[in-house]
């Protein structure tokens, strides 16, 4: 017998069919690929999805964070309000009785030049998300005198007066008065007064009245307005607005 042709003979035999597997390897490839592709969609959705959030909260509305207790009962310890960065973007201004975020820098605390602007990059981007605690040099509180105003505190009943009208203001903490600190002030055009609603624990103003500004922040430092609550789901809601400041005068008028 000759093996030498038989195995000749069996080296030319076709191959046994591989097509259910090349197949079932072609599959395979292509779900991964597939698989690959859609990942890298959902992470391209997501990048899109932070930068749109990232502009919507730069220009339009910011999360914020509320840190401190300097403005209960109005606003708490972890509540996150919704920046109206509109409010103020068309010619309006500030009114007395608003609840502002503001940059304090300059005036409530001093720019750190040892700052690592990297580090703050990426804390004011969570910031901005509301999913960090604010800047430092960030704050919240409620309008008390705008430019021209002469705040004066405080009477017998422990109340302030804007422009010679006293003021009743019935978001105080329960058993704070306007201030222990008796202060007269004149509001410098173009700034602010502003004062925590816990007036007991709010560093605001009244602290600052040694500082350059005296203690006023200037208008172009505004974030934004308060608008509404976001955060905790019991609370949701538009803030509501204060008339404690409905009889004030204008500034011109109180002497007039």
């Amino acid at each position: 017998m000759d093996t030498q042709a038989e195995h000749s003979e069996r080296d030319r035999s076709p191959e046994p069919d591989a097509g259910a597997g090349g197949r079932s390897r072609f599959s395979r490839t292509r779900a991964r690929i597939a698989s690959v592709l859609s990942w890298r969609r959902v992470l391209a959705g997501a990048v899109l999805a932070t930068v749109a959030l990232l502009l919507f909260s730069s220009y339009v509305v910011q999360p914020f964070l509320i840190p401190s207790r300097s403005m209960e009962p109005t606003l708490r310890v972890g509540d996150r309000v919704l920046v109206n960065k509109l409010a103020y973007r068309f010619g309006a201004e500030p009114e007395r009785g608003d609840v502002v975020v503001f940059d304090g820098t300059g005036s409530f605390v001093r720019k750190d030049p040892d700052a690592d602007p990297l580090t703050g990059l990426v804390h004011g981007a969570a910031a901005s998300l509301g999913l960090a605690d604010p800047a430092d040099t960030d704050f919240v509180k409620r309008v008390v005198g705008v430019g021209g105003d002469r705040v004066v505190c405080c009477d017998t009943r422990g109340r302030l007066a804007v422009n010679g009208t006293v003021v009743d203001e019935p978001y105080l903490y329960p058993g704070d008065t306007a201030s222990r600190v008796p202060f007269d002030i004149v509001v410098s055009s173009g700034t602010l007064w502003v004062m925590g609603d816990h007036r007991s624990r709010s560093s605001d103003s009244r602290d600052h009245l040694g500082s350059p500004g005296g203690g006023m922040v200037p208008v172009e430092r505004v974030t934004g307005r308060v608008d509404w609550l976001g955060w905790p789901p019991a609370r949701v809601g538009s803030l509501t607005g204060t008339g404690a400041f409905g009889d004030v005068r204008a500034p011109g008028a109180a002497h007039g």
